[in-house]
């Protein structure tokens, strides 16, 4: 049995979660899904990113205090997550105090092992809103590219940046040009670990194409040290005497938070966190799945911290997803021009989310968003080729033989043609190919509905009732199978399908229904979406527009 580690990008919690940032982290899920039911060892724990600069400047925008907006959208994350599926085994937060241990113990170990040192630096200053500004809290034109940037990164060229890189800068709090002061502050020697990194990023396996070109191109430009601390209110206190008033740079703390959400796990369910995160562990393999604009920080220094503390397994693979446009235009959320995921789950089924997602989602290269397509992928996929072969197959049994399942027995084509089908998509699942993935698994549904067509079982009936049932028993016996081939996927309809055959758990194997068996609580796994609603959608998104 094997062991995997899958760590899910950690939202901040500042606001609502939209489908762009959804569609970055559900791989996540289908990963641990897949090898549940393959039976391996999965620990999948992610977290509300807490302490990030965005929920300090939403407190502020509100005047209420950071831990207000943190609590009000960690708990509505919780239940979008709950409602989507998803099978996290901790869903945590960083402002709490076992996150706080966890990352100043970390930090003093970096400390000791050579990896921190102090350094005094020109730091920006409001003078109108008199504090330090985070880099967050600065704004200004990337000098790489040229776009408007904040002072961590940009993100239209994706630079690593710090606040004296930016021309034309600005106090995001107040708009006026800040000035610079010194400051004392600890720094990550990240140059220390150049060589290091860069061969082990050569030996990489299982990265997205993105992450790779991205990681090789800082480390050809060569790496910098990077801050480790910051004059906050809000955030990690640093372990360490005269830095009272600081704290611990939220990068470093929350990719931190992959670690000590599983050291938490440990301490909740009495697992053990050792076996997911020992680099003695010779049969464990380590996900990360997050959008491209956190690739930096999971390629490069996560992994410098790592080796900065020493004896811990680093990431494996990188499912790190391009962005997604929302009708052809960026996701914007000071314009609302966003598709909220508290919002659609009101009016949409979870799987045709899901479905949508993984199908049509910036698996690759950016991707958009359409209500248009969204609509049209549930009646043509999900209900015209799924649901339509479920339902048709359960309800001429249903019909025509009381609901028991006939004899018959599956062919050794559709045998060797359905162990394919286990084979190769988890090839693919576990390769983060999940677009492919799941259009290999839509293939075999067509091929499914193809047989149905081609047996023609409301002919047979009238024929040869033994014939009808030999077809109908085989179809049962596909459903069956795709039960556990899509759960990964659209987890609700395989469950569904779970309960009409009196199903076990899900597997990855070859799945037999006996004959005779009575089909329970059959029900349509999913209904027709009338086209009207695009052009509701659309015009409703244009008016919430601000």
């Amino acid at each position: 049995m094997a062991q995997v580690f899958i760590g899910g990008a950690w939202p901040y919690a500042n606001g609502s979660l939209h489908l762009g940032r959804l569609a970055s982290v559900l791989p996540g899920d289908v990963v641990a899904r897949y090898f549940r039911a393959k039976g391996d060892d999965v620990l999948y724990v992610s977290g509300s990113d807490c302490h990030g600069t965005p929920v300090a400047v939403q407190a502020i925008q509100e005047g209420v205090s950071p831990s207000d907006i943190a609590d009000r959208y960690h708990q509505e994350f919780i239940e979008c997550f709950t409602r989507l599926g998803f099978t996290y085994d901790l869903y945590t937060r960083t402002d709490q105090e076992f996150h706080h241990r966890v990352v100043q113990d970390l930090f003093l170990r970096l400390l000791e092992n050579g990896h921190l040192y102090k350094k005094t630096v020109l730091q920006t200053y409001c003078e109108t809103d008199q504090r330090f500004l985070p880099d967050r809290y600065v704004e200004g034109t990337c000098p790489v590219c040229g776009n408007r940037a904040r002072g961590d990164q940009c993100d239209f060229c994706s630079t690593l940046l710090d606040p004296a890189d930016l021309t034309e800068k600005t106090c995001k709090l107040c708009g006026n040009p800040p000035i610079e002061r010194p400051t004392e502050h600890f720094y990550l020697a990240l140059s220390g670990f150049q060589v290091v990194l860069t061969k082990y990023v050569e030996k990489a396996q299982g990265w997205k194409e993105n992450a790779i070109h991205l990681t090789q191109r800082y480390l050809d430009e060569g790496l910098q040290d990077r801050a480790a601390t910051r004059d906050l209110t809000w955030g990690v206190e640093v372990p360490v005497e005269g830095f009272d008033e600081k704290k611990i740079y939220v990068w470093i703390e929350a990719v931190s938070g992959y670690l000590s959400a599983s050291k938490q796990w440990t301490v909740q369910a009495g697992g053990s966190w050792e076996s997911f995160w020992s680099d003695e562990e010779k049969n464990l393999t380590a996900y990360y799945v997050h959008g491209k604009d956190n690739i930096p920080f999971h390629t490069l220094i996560w992994p410098a911290l790592l080796l900065g503390v020493g004896g811990l397994h680093l990431p494996d693979r990188i499912i790190s997803c391009e962005y997604m446009t929302l009708e052809g235009k960026k996701f914007s959320t000071s314009r609302n021009w966003a598709v909220w995921v508290p919002d659609i789950l009101k009016r949409y089924q979870p799987d045709s989310i899901r479905y949508f997602l993984i199908a049509n989602g910036p698996e690759k290269r950016d991707t958009d968003f359409s209500w248009r397509e969204f609509i049209y992928s549930h009646n043509g996929e999900l209900l015209g080729a799924f649901g339509n072969f479920v339902n048709r197959t359960l309800a001429f049994i249903d019909k025509s033989f009381g609901g028991c399942v006939p004899s018959g027995e599956l062919s050794e084509g559709w045998k060797r043609a359905t162990e394919e089908m286990y084979r190769n998509s988890g090839i693919l699942i576990e390769e983060g190919r999940l677009k492919e993935a799941i259009e290999l698994i839509f293939t075999y549904v067509r091929q499914a509905n193809k047989y149905f067509d081609e047996q023609k079982p409301w002919v047979q009936i009238k024929g040869n009732r033994e014939a009808c049932g030999h077809t109908l028993n085989s179809c049962v016996q596909i459903i069956a199978n795709l039960a556990n081939l899509l759960q990964p996927f659209i987890p609700f309809s395989c469950e569904k399908i779970r309960t009409f055959l009196t199903l076990e758990r899900p597997n990855w194997q070859l799945t037999f229904v006996p004959a005779d068996l009575q089909i329970q609580k059959l029900e349509l796994l999913f209904e027709r979406i009338d086209v009207s609603r695009i052009e509701e959608e659309l015009s409703l998104l244009e008016r919430k527009k601000l």
